[in-house]
């Protein structure tokens, strides 16, 4: 098992074991579909999210908190995920 490897199963745990079921639930499936192909800034920046506080994590989901740079991209990609996004007219 190589470094990535590790990685990529400590990032997977981290996103399913939140302390919130809603928490684990939608960042542990956006985890399981996007991890294998993230490459390495993303994946980097996905370990930085599992960081951040889980209240925040929830705000920035919601659009209540901001996110900048390549932080507001992996919660755009997360929204994406679980259609969160809504289509404009």
């Amino acid at each position: 098992m190589n470094s990535q490897d590790v990685r990529v199963k400590r990032a997977y745990y981290r996103a399913c074991h939140r302390g919130t079921k809603e928490m684990d639930w939608m960042l542990g499936r956006f985890a399981g579909a996007a991890l294998e192909t993230m490459n390495q800034d993303d994946l980097t920046t996905f370990e930085e999210l599992m960081a951040l506080p889980e209240p925040l994590i929830d705000a920035m989901l919601k659009g209540a908190a901001p996110a900048d740079g390549t932080m507001a991209n992996m919660i755009a990609r997360i929204r994406r995920h679980h259609g969160m996004d809504t289509p404009t007219a």
